[in-house]
């Protein structure tokens, strides 16, 4: 039988009554099962039997908060038709693999669809389902390379910088996975009919270059680094070091925000010369200079909530510590294992269904038991699978 309606007693929040299944993995795809389970989404972690006996000396994972965890063996008959009857009442399927790796464990696109044509089959990779680099191994450093939006990360005369693997495998990946997911479960309460997801993250990356594009095209956006002040040449839209080390970013692109910079800095220039990028070099040690003399706090007293476009750059530890992130709770504390730990808060924030609060992240088979209950298995049922070695 599938498996019964119910979801954790504390499911709430936009997504409650849909029910994900994703098969374990890394980066994007627990990411995107995350993202859905903060919402209200049912979504049931499969991993593998073999590696629930050490789950224990590893941390909870964020990434599996909210979410719930079986494990059980794919190679086995009695492991494969648990994911089948699991699969039997799930709305969507994420996978992260390789292409064709499903397809050979028998859970491919067309066989799901086979048992559940409802389904929507959300696939997750670097450079997609097909293309002649489809097979090849990658990381999300590759995909931003071959994307072009890496050689947009660079100060002139110098290798681009290495985006976070938030721009690869989270934006360009993990969003249009959800993105897509919810698209085709959208339309398939319309047609009744499921589909395939396939979020390449090379495709992702792209898409969100979009405005880059455009702006080459009219001739606003510069490939050479020295005449673009998007790529850390300008005066006005960079990093600056203050007199403590600490630093601080400005972003005064529009004409009135670099009149008011100039202005309270200090600095006796005309504003109207802004976008001479000869002048761009003598300029910029100049406000490098003005920053140097005062540190980061007394930046922050003269510039923070002005139109100086300006934000004090924080690290990872003082981030959650700034009024502003601490007024939006921007970041929650949960308790994991005892001990408090710090996260990032659901987002995007919705007025009449919320979503839920954090909980501690599944351990890997922490709730096979209760699962297999769901499915209608007994006390004897489960040892007998146990013994198998099906599940764990």
């Amino acid at each position: 039988m599938p498996l019964q309606a119910q979801a954790p007693a504390n499911t709430s929040g936009p997504l409650a009554g849909l029910r994900v299944i994703e098969f374990a993995g890394i980066g994007p795809g627990p990411f995107a099962g995350m993202m859905l389970a903060d919402m209200g989404a049912d979504v049931i972690v499969v991993e593998r039997a073999a590696d629930a006996a050490k789950a224990a000396a590893y941390p909870r994972s964020a990434m599996s908060r909210g979410k719930r965890s079986i494990a059980v063996d794919l190679k086995s008959e009695a492991g494969r038709d648990i994911v089948w009857r699991l699969l039997a009442s799930a709305d969507a399927l994420i996978e992260g693999f390789r292409p064709g790796v499903m397809e050979r464990l028998g859970f491919g696109p067309e066989q799901v669809a086979a048992r559940n044509h409802r389904l929507v089959y959300g696939r997750i990779t670097g450079w997609g389902q097909d293309g002649p680099l489809a097979q090849a191994a990658g990381h999300d450093i590759n995909y931003v390379a071959l994307s072009g939006a890496l050689s947009t990360s660079c100060r002139p005369g110098e290798r681009p910088s290495i985006a976070p693997t938030l721009v690869g495998d989270m934006g360009g990946g993990a969003m249009f996975l959800c993105f897509g997911l919810m698209c085709a479960i959208f339309e398939a309460q319309r047609s009744g009919r499921g589909q395939v997801v396939d979020a390449a993250m090379v495709d992702g990356i792209s898409a969100m270059s979009g405005l880059i594009h455009q702006m080459r095209h009219i001739g606003y956006w510069q490939d050479q680094a020295e005449h673009n002040f998007f790529l850390n040449s300008a005066p006005f839209y960079e990093v600056f070091e203050c007199a403590d080390g600490g630093q601080i970013s400005l972003g005064a692109i529009e004409p009135q925000f670099y009149a008011e910079l100039l202005q309270r800095l200090g600095l006796d220039a005309d504003p109207k010369r802004q976008y001479d990028t000869r002048e761009w070099p003598a300029m910029k040690a100049r406000v490098a200079a003005q920053i140097k003399t005062r540190t980061r706090a007394d930046w922050c007293a003269r510039l923070e909530g002005s139109d100086v476009c300006f934000a004090p750059v924080l690290s990872l530890a003082e981030a959650p510590e700034h009024p502003h992130n601490a007024a939006r709770g921007v970041f929650v504390d949960i308790k994991v294992d005892g001990k408090p730990q710090r996260q990032p808060a659901p987002a995007p924030r919705l007025s009449r269904t919320p979503a839920r609060r954090p909980t501690p992240g599944a351990r890997c088979g922490e709730h096979t038991d209760e699962l297999l209950i769901a499915l209608g298995l007994d006390s004897a049922d489960i040892k007998s699978l146990r013994d198998q070695g099906a599940c764990a």
